[in-house]
This record gives C-alpha cells, structure tokens and sequence, in this order.
C-alpha cells in the first residue's frame, strides 16, 4: 500500500514538473515575443529642419535641387484662383479633384464656398475614394455619397467615388515595400487632377498633406490596406494592419503609393498640389470627432512638387507661436520620416524657394 502511494506521489511530482516546464517556456515565448514586437515596432523621431533654400543657405547645409512653393495668406476664393494660377499649368481634358470629403460629423474640412469657383473654373469632378476604417460612414459608396452631399460638395460639383467598381493596378516604381499600388477604377476616367488639400495633423501619420492625399486618399479600400500595412495584408479595416506594421514602413509605403500616383499622371506633367492651411486639428477630416483647433490660420499655398509643398507646410506649422500640439503631433508619429523616403526614392525636393503672392 505504501508503495502504490509512492508511485502516485511520483507520478503527480513528474506532471508537477512537467507543467512548470511548460508554463516557463511559453513565458520564455511570450517574453521573447514582447521584446520582438517591441523591436520591430521601434522607430526613431526624426527632428524638424527648415528646408526653405534661405535657411538651408544660412546654415551651411546642401542640397541637390529645388522647388517652388507659391504661398498666399489670403483664404479666399481669390487666394485659392491666385495660387493655383501662379503654376502656370491649364489642366487639359476630363480633370479629377482630389479632396478629402470628411467624416459625417468633422467641421473642419475644406468649405464648398471656398472653393467652388476654382472647381467649377476647371470643370472639375470631386473625386474620392472609400474608407479602409472600422465606424467610418465613408466605407461605403451609398453613405459616402450621403456625406459629400451633407457636406455640400454635390452642390458645386460631380462626385465621383472611384473605387465604387472596385480597384485597378498602377506599377510603383523603386519601392521598397510596395511594388504595384490599388488604386480607384475610376481614375482611368481622368486626363488630369487638381490635389486640393486641408492641411491638418493625423492620428496615424502625424499630419495630412498632399503626399496623403494622393496616396491613402486615391488608393481604394483594399490598398488603403496594403498601405497601412506595408503592402502585406489587403482586407479591410487597417486596425490590424497598423498593429502588425512598424511606423516607418507605413509612412514609407505612402511615399511610394503617392509617387506612384504622381507618376501615373504623366511624372507629374498633369498633376497639380493647392494645400489649405485653415481649420487645423492635431487630428485629420476623417476622423468624427476631432480634437478641437487650437491654432491660427495660415494661408493657401502652391507647388507642382507635393514634397516641397507638404515640407513647406510643415515649415509654417514650426514657424507658428501657437502650433505647439500639431508639432507634437506631427513629431511622435514620425511624420517627416514620409519626406526623407520620398526624397531617397527620387521622388520631389525637401528643399523650395517660397515664393510670396501678397
């Protein structure tokens, strides 16, 4: 009988064991997995230089080339005709133009009175894309077309919602995580497109600018997917895809996507960047309920280059007294990693002559 009690004391000693060794190892595992993620998650804030050529000059730093950015203080329809025409470019055939809808419920995106006169000038069609975001009201064309009507787009335009028929494939060149973008069908339908965008901060991607605009804003709701993650996964919503993918390969795969756009419109001879630098929130137009603004307006600015105009914009956030969140904003997402990667794939200057229209 002593024996027997023994053997199951051995017994239940050797499962003993046997458990505690399995509980370390998945400990060991999920430890290990932690810092991995940690590690793979990790990126490195890169600090704000001024790029203006006077500055660059000034402090003894080089540059290869540059661009010019047209900027005006005057947020009206006026401003907005004048910094379009001082590109000098007559946008030709059917024109697409680009701009953010907003989120049912945002104020803070670009007024139809605004900018009517400009859109209607070109002949223009509001052209959008559906969203990739759980909550959105923009996920689907139906809603999202309710919206831009609420919103009053549909008064002073044709809205076209490119990806309603699904999605085609446009080759990116020089990528480093994408190699083809999934963009709206519709944009076939385009000879030209004039980017109009609210400048403004982004929960994700720091800040939103023309180079967002025409990445995430003219991919579909599948490649809106790819972007966010890196090009690995294609359904939506990118709630996962942002889990899984590390900051500076999403803002990289916007700079390839954007530049894929850019050279889709014929290396940019068809392609035009009017920003709005008004209304700006720490937080982006698709978001419902946006952190409030806390900062003055700026102006209306201009260029053919959208890396030289989203790093002009930037500029004027950092020059501004009163601009504190949106610089933290667009500092803890690393948001000018976009730009060093879009100048590293050869694509636009950092660098720009400002060119005042007042």
């Amino acid at each position: 009988m002593v024996r027997e009690e023994n053997k199951t004391d051995v017994k239940v000693h050797k499962k003993g064991k046997k458990a505690l060794v399995v509980i370390a190892v998945i400990v060991l595992v999920a430890v290990a997995l932690v810092f991995s993620y940690k590690a793979h998650m990790h990126y490195d804030i890169e600090p704000h230089e001024f790029y203006d050529i006077e500055t660059i000059a000034k402090e003894g730093r080089s540059y290869d080339s540059f661009s010019t950015v047209y900027m005006t203080g005057d947020i009206s329809p006026d401003g907005l005709r004048a910094a379009y025409e001082a590109l000098g470019v007559d946008l030709q055939g059917k024109v697409a133009v680009k701009l953010s809808t907003g989120e049912a419920g945002n104020p803070n995106h670009l007024a139809p009175e605004l900018i009517k006169d400009l859109v209607q000038s070109v002949d223009g069609t509001i052209v959008e894309c559906n969203t990739a975001y759980s909550g959105s009201k923009r996920a689907e064309t139906a809603m999202h077309m309710q919206v831009a009507k609420d919103h009053g787009f549909t008064d002073i335009a044709d809205v076209d919602i490119m990806d309603a028929g699904g999605y085609m494939v446009i080759p990116v060149e020089d990528g480093k995580h994408l190699s083809e973008n999934w963009v709206g069908q519709d944009l076939e339908k385009y000879d030209s497109m004039l980017v109009l965008t609210h400048f403004k901060g982004h929960p994700m991607g720091g800040y939103g600018g023309a180079l967002k605009n025409i990445s995430i804003g003219v991919a579909s709701r599948e490649g809106k997917v790819r972007i966010h993650s890196g090009g690995l996964l294609t359904k939506p919503t990118i709630t996962f895809g942002a889990l899984i993918t590390n900051q500076d390969v999403f803002t990289e795969s916007m700079a390839e996507a954007a530049k894929s756009v850019f050279d889709y419109e014929g290396r940019g001879e068809r392609i035009v960047f009017v920003s709005v630098m008004n209304h700006m929130s720490v937080d982006c137009d698709c978001v419902a309920e946006p952190a409030a603004v806390d900062m003055h307006d700026i102006g209306i600015l201009a260029s053919l280059d959208p890396v030289a105009l989203d790093q002009a914009c930037i500029d004027q956030v950092f020059l501004a007294q009163d601009s504190a969140s949106l610089q933290e904003r667009i500092l803890s997402r690393n948001g000018l990693h976009i730009l060093t990667h879009a100048e590293e794939i050869g694509f636009g200057n950092r660098a720009y002559e400002l060119v005042s229209l007042d």
